[in-house]
């Protein structure tokens, strides 16, 4: 193997790929990204930790000779960032090792065998669906930070992708809060998939990387693909029966509220300054006639906000994490929310002012 490669495109090719090196594994190959150039003038970078493993195609390479090497991910990416921006030269040895060349430098680093590297690109096709990659990561955006992160919930630490004929659905879940998120986006088939929301995260580092718009997404029974033109990325399904989300959320209300959310979103930001002083990041509301006052206090001392709103129905004292309703506040961009409560122990659901876009339930806490 030998080629020429601008020094900004491998360094950006390896910060892709490097987010599915591995540094749990006993498996040396698993912490090494797999090098292989093709004699028409591409280098194909590739890493997998098992559960998501990624590709990526640099075409601008210069190729004397083809042939695929595995180097270490850490060593490689740092002495190619280090390189100053011009030509690269790599080379293999006829001993295994890796020449890395500039005008001024040269490395020498040990080289794996690329026999010993996981088959990562393989996916028996069950269905392939076109996508909207912004739309998408936006679905990802909206959704991932409400599943669990704690291994032991079991499937609540992966997020459920519903693909009906008409919309896709994202749900997160994790005991204390969901997210339901919602687009129109039509799929030849239904079917539904849950990915680990770690995982689901990296997949939406990686697309904001991508230039291209258009995604393919590819379905088997064990794993999906998103798909770009110079980016693959595989990742291993979560095999298990997802909650009935729909079953939890409120079928009716005795509260329903109309607020500005860059208003919501800033009195709350104050309101939590205590209530992080006081490690249970415990806010609460009172909805009163137009008015909602959220007061937090602590041992270091308390605050009082007031926001007009305009309301239906009865007034209402709820106490929440004030953690739980920032997090989507974050998230969304509506110059308004609708929230809709039934009573003081009973969740809340934060959804739009029209439409079903989205619907956020969170669980409150008791007050006394």
């Amino acid at each position: 193997m030998k080629f020429t490669c601008s020094q900004q495109l491998l360094s950006k090719a390896l910060n892709t790929v490097s987010k599915a090196v591995t540094s749990r594994s006993t498996l040396p190959i698993l912490k090494g990204i797999l090098l292989k150039a093709n004699i028409e003038g591409s280098l194909i970078l590739s890493a997998s930790d098992l559960d998501i493993s990624i590709e990526k195609i640099i075409t601008d390479v210069n190729v004397e000779a083809e042939g695929s090497v595995v180097v270490s991910a850490k060593l490689f990416t740092d002495i190619i960032r280090k390189l100053p921006e011009e030509e690269v030269f790599i080379e293999q040895m006829e001993d295994g090792n890796v020449v890395i060349k500039t005008k001024m430098s040269e490395f020498t680093i040990t080289g794996l065998s690329a026999e010993e590297f996981p088959e990562i690109g393989e996916i028996e096709e069950e269905e392939k669906i076109e996508a909207d990659k912004e739309l998408f990561k936006e679905m990802i955006r909206k959704t991932s930070f409400s599943a669990s992160i704690d291994d032991a919930k079991g499937i609540i630490v992966g997020v459920l992708i519903e693909f009906e004929e008409e919309s896709t659905t994202m749900v997160g879940i994790d005991g204390f809060r969901m997210a339901v998120v919602k687009e129109e986006i039509n799929n030849s088939d239904k079917n539904k998939i849950i990915i680990n929301a770690r995982i689901l995260t990296e997949v939406y580092k990686i697309l904001s990387d991508v230039e291209e718009e258009k995604m393919t997404i590819v379905l088997s029974k064990k794993k999906a693909a998103f798909i770009c033109e110079k980016v693959k990325i595989v990742v291993r399904l979560l095999d298990g029966e997802f909650i009935k989300y729909k079953d939890i959320l409120p079928k009716e209300n005795k509260s329903k509220v109309k607020i500005k959310k860059s208003l919501f979103y800033e009195g709350m930001e104050r309101a939590s300054i205590l209530s992080k002083e006081g490690k249970n990041n415990l806010i609460k509301f009172i909805f009163k006639d137009e008015v909602l006052t959220i007061t937090s206090r602590s041992e270091e001392g308390n605050v009082r906000e007031e926001i007009n709103i305009e309301k239906e129905g009865n007034d209402i004292e709820i106490g929440f994490n004030s953690k739980y309703i920032l997090d989507v506040l974050k998230v969304l961009d509506d110059d308004e929310v609708i929230i809709e409560m039934v009573s003081s122990v009973k969740p809340c659901v934060i959804k739009p002012v029209s439409g079903n876009k989205f619907e956020y339930l969170v669980l409150p806490v008791r007050i006394s």
